[in-house]
């Protein structure tokens, strides 16, 4: 070291720190006019132990280098809180500690003076023996001799210094330069110990595995954090003030703490050089190890498991059970191949890290491995989908049964519905089933031949052994599953035929049956209209005769909406035959429809003598009524006269009958004001006629009235 660096003290202040604690002496970082350092005794009220004191000047007095020594130190003793015994005490005894050092030792004298006399006589003689300078002054008269920013805040100055701070400071700092120097000793035997087990790599690896006793990021980050705090003048800074390090460049040896880093720094970067290559060669035989654990295992356990399955199960529950097995099988293989992929980036890791000499080792470790892996891995795909295969194949054949099952029991129930829509209904959905049994067969052929030519593919996996066996017995089961189904739907598509044509007929049936019902209904409609709305007999004879012939087509509908009925009723007749059933027709719909048929008959007819009385009756009328000289003789015929009055009273009677049925039961034709209007106008008629006849009968009387 240079005359510029730090003299550790053989002396630390972990050790004595309970004497340090008590603040007996201390160098606040202050300097006096020629640059010497400060350092400040502050006696107080109790006696001071002088042994304690001595250890303390011992300690802080060996911090400085010899060059901040030869400046001479300026010591403060503060006594204003002491006796002149003691003041004088501490300053002899400065005498055996620092003589040479000493430059001025100024006294600070408390309010109430000592004896000047003594005082003064005491240093004046000594000053010779002593060696330095001793002045008596007041705190405010310090600055004469130190500028006031070197002063503490206790003698009247603006320098701030924290005892508690710098002793912690100081520990840190010599903490570090201990861990550090052990530190540098046991990374400069382990990496010397390296580059010499070089030849000896194998016999030395045990010896070479101890760590350092520390933790070297750890002492590192102190000593930055250290360098950090030295650089920046800051041991005993306070918030707000003026900041003043007593460890400056010469105090706080920054570049011995440098040095230390420095050289914690190169032998850690070997020391992590040497871990790493250390840790390469162990993850190199690992790996190795570990790689021939997985080829052994596929290559050997693994490839026996896969052997043994081969079949692919006669039904749902049986591959199921196959894939449960294979899934287990996979499951130990999965383990497997999470370490392969581990192996695989720690390789990858190796071979980024561009070792020549371990690159050939490497690479093939990895292909071998990879092979095998991929190898494995390709077969146990190739099991899993054809085992995935026959479950669907088994599973569709299942459905394919059951939809069978169900169309084979829909077919064996007789048919019994109660009409026609839910005949239709029933045949829709016999339909549909047929048709969901043809999209099923099919897809049974497709996953059947898809099943078919993977098991053709089976013998590229068998490991040189020989599954014809297997296969043979695994085709024959599939041929049989869609030969079996086939058979089954055709067998259905035959009842289906059957059934569909008896089917068929039903909705035939009940449509007869339902077309003659509503014929029923339209005679029943017919007779209504008959009745209600067709009761009008004219104004004349003209529109009564027109009327009657809107009657009698009027008629004919009727007559064929009856015949309609019949037809229908035969037809259903047929078609019970056939159907070997009984119809509700015969008991039921034929009775109704003749008796509508018979009543409207009997009302038509009533309506026909009535229409054809009319037209007597408006005819002979019209014929008094008109004047026609050309035939007086007829005009006067007295029993024309009574002829009509006969026919209109015998038409006013015949309107007030009602319509009898066979039944006994009366039916009226329109209402009695509709029948009254009627009458009211044929009344009318025989008025004028009446009139006439008494015209005719009494001229002589028309005349005097006119």
């Amino acid at each position: 070291m240079g005359s510029e660096e730090v003299y550790w003290s053989e002396m630390e202040a972990s050790i004595i720190l309970p004497i340090l604690k008590k603040k007996l002496a201390f160098l606040s970082g202050g300097k006096d006019r020629r640059s010497g350092l400060i350092l400040t005794i502050p006696l107080c009220l109790e006696q001071t132990n002088m042994d304690e004191l001595s250890v303390t000047l011992d300690y802080l007095l060996s911090i400085p280098s010899e060059k901040c020594k030869a400046r001479g130190f300026t010591v403060i003793v503060d006594g204003r809180k002491s006796q002149w015994n003691v003041v004088k005490t501490v300053v002899l005894m400065l005498q055996n500690v620092v003589p040479a050092e000493v430059s001025l030792v100024c006294v600070v004298k408390p309010d109430e003076f000592w004896d000047k006399k003594v005082t003064h006589f005491c240093f004046w003689k000594e000053k010779d023996r002593l060696g330095f300078e001793v002045i008596l002054v007041s705190a405010n008269k310090l600055t004469r001799y130190i500028e006031p920013c070197q002063l503490t805040e206790d003698f009247g100055g603006s320098l701030t210094y924290d005892h508690m701070d710098w002793l912690n400071k100081r520990l840190v700092f010599e903490k570090f330069t201990k861990e550090s120097t052990s530190l540098l000793d046991e990374l400069a035997l382990i990496n010397n110990g390296s580059d010499k087990g070089n030849q000896q790599e194998k016999e030395r690896s045990v010896d070479l595995n101890f760590l350092p006793s520390v933790d070297p990021e750890t002492v590192l980050q102190t000593g930055h954090e250290l360098l950090s705090e030295l650089q920046q003048r800051r041991f005993n800074g306070s918030d707000g003030g003026v900041s003043w390090s007593p460890m400056d460049d010469e105090l706080l040896a920054q570049p011995q703490v440098m040095k230390l880093l420095d050289s914690l720094r190169e032998q850690y970067t070997r020391y992590q050089e040497v871990c790493r290559q250390r840790s390469k060669r162990t993850q190199l035989e690992e790996i190795q190890q570990k790689v021939m654990q997985v080829v052994n295992w596929l290559e050997g356990p693994g490839s026996e498991q896969l052997r043994a399955q081969w079949g692919i199960g006669d039904s749902i529950r049986a591959s199921q059970a196959l894939q449960q097995k294979h899934e287990e099988i996979e499951s130990q293989h999965s383990e497997w191949f999470a370490v392969y992929v581990e192996l695989n980036h720690q390789i990858a890791a190796l071979l980024n890290a561009g070792d020549e000499e371990d690159l050939v080792e490497l690479k093939s470790l990895q292909q071998q491995l990879s092979d095998v892996c991929y190898r494995q891995a390709s077969q146990l795909e190739f099991r899993q989908n054809l085992l995935q295969a026959a479950l669907e194949f088994h599973g569709v054949a299942q459905d394919l049964s059951q939809q069978l099952d169900g169309l084979l029991g829909m077919l064996c129930v007789d048919v019994a519905p109660a009409d026609g829509a839910s005949i239709q209904q029933t045949l829709k959905l016999l339909e549909e089933k047929l048709k969901s049994v043809d999209v099923g067969l099919q897809g049974l052929r497709e996953k059947g031949q898809g099943l078919l030519d993977q098991i053709s593919n089976q013998a590229s996996w068998a490991y040189g052994k020989d599954v014809t066996i297997e296969n043979k017995e695994n085709v024959d089961h599939i041929q049989g599953v869609m030969e079996d189904m086939q058979l089954r739907k055709q067998r259905c598509e035959d009842m289906v035929d059957v059934r569909r044509l008896k089917m068929l007929q039903m909705v035939q049936l009940f449509k007869c049956e339902e077309d003659a019902a509503q014929a029923v209904e339209w005679l029943s409609e017919l007779l209504d209209a008959l009745l209600k709305t067709h009761i009008r007999l004219g104004d004349d004879a003209q529109e009564t005769k027109v009327l009657l012939e809107k009657h009698r087509k009027f008629v004919d509908v009727a007559q064929s909406t009856y015949d309609y009925g019949r037809q229908l009723l035969q037809a259903t007749v047929v078609l019970c035959q056939s159907l070997r059933c009984t119809s509700r027709s015969s008991g039921d719909t034929l009775p109704r429809l003749n008796r509508v048929w018979k009543q409207f008959t009997i009302a038509s007819e009533e309506r026909v003598h009535r229409l054809e009385m009319a037209i007597a009756f408006h005819s002979n009328a019209e014929k008094i009524l008109q004047d026609c000289p050309e035939e007086p003789e007829a005009i006067n015929d007295e029993e024309q006269f009574d002829e009509i009055e006969a026919v209109g009273k015998s038409l006013l009677d015949r309107l007030t009958v009602p319509v009898v049925y066979p039944d006994g039961t009366e039916q009226y034709f329109g209402s009695p004001s509709d029948m009254a209007s009627t009458a009211e106008h044929i009344r009318d008629r025989m008025k004028l006629v009446s009139l006439k006849r008494q015209q005719l009968s009494h001229p002589e009387m028309v005349t005097t009235e006119s």
